[in-house]
């Protein structure tokens, strides 16, 4: 399906964003990992994907938060493939707390590593894109890019500033073959909510299934988590030549959660 395409996936080293690398790659496309942890796990994670897949699988650790590393995860994408086609922008952090205690530096990550390397790296690939008259952008945003939740300014600010920068980009390259679009995820089953789960239950002093379904997915009314699949399953699909028409949307895949 995307044989001689590559593929940049930030925040690819663990959850959703490596979900969506073995995806791209299992369909043909060269991928570019990028995001933090043990460097051996990495490469074994890489060296994985690559021998199962077939395809070419690299490793870039470039601090997405910054403009200069983010230029040079492109740049670095492109001379090893020969170009960016699919952007996947994924990489992102949470923090919690009312307004009036937010830390300003807690404020300022969240904003640079959710939003400001979206832009980033969406400056960078471009040009590449538009010289092929190809591209296909991806911003991996939440149900939070459409609704808000108390204690998560921050995150609410930057995922509703993805969609805009997704809706702009669109209108910018809408008569070229680029597509711009973004993907509005409910909760998902990933190490970051386990451990919130494990922190509510101690909490509330609940067990984890109630935690689950009273707590966690209490605004998802289908009290499933959305699965990984499903996710890198709607990537694909924006990927596809059937979705050519598909751009400055916002979609949402969160179970019911924004039909409210």
């Amino acid at each position: 399906m995307l044989k001689n395409k590559s593929a940049l996936v930030t925040g690819s080293t663990s959850g959703i964003g490596f979900g969506i690398a073995h995806a791209l790659a299992r369909a043909g496309s060269s991928v570019m990992l990028n995001g933090f942890g043990d460097a051996a796990v990495i490469e074994k994670l890489r060296s994985d994907l690559a021998a199962e897949t077939g395809t070419r699988v690299l490793y870039h650790a470039a601090d997405v938060s910054r403009a200069g590393d983010v230029a040079a995860l492109v740049a670095a994408t492109e001379q090893a493939f020969g170009s960016v086609d699919i952007l996947v922008n994924n990489a992102g952090i949470q923090f919690v707390s009312p307004v009036e205690d937010f830390p300003e530096e807690r404020w300022h990550a969240v904003q640079d590593i959710v939003l400001n390397s979206s832009f980033y790296a969406i400056k960078a690939a471009l040009p590449g894109m538009k010289q092929r008259n190809w591209g296909r952008i991806i911003n991996l945003v939440s149900a939070h890019g459409l609704v808000a939740s108390p204690f998560k300014s921050a995150y609410v600010a930057a995922k509703h500033g993805q969609i805009g920068l997704t809706k702009t980009v669109a209108l910018e390259v809408a008569e070229t073959g680029i597509t711009c679009n973004a993907i509005c995820p409910g909760y998902v089953l990933t190490p970051l909510v386990e451990n919130q789960i494990e922190g509510q239950a101690l909490a509330h002093q609940l067990p984890r299934d109630r935690v689950i379904r009273e707590v966690i997915l209490a605004s998802q009314p289908s009290k499933r988590f959305v699965e990984i699949e499903d996710i890198a399953a709607l990537v694909l699909f924006l990927c596809g030549e059937s979705a050519k028409s598909i751009t400055g949307s916002a979609i949402p895949i969160d179970g019911g959660w924004t039909a409210r």
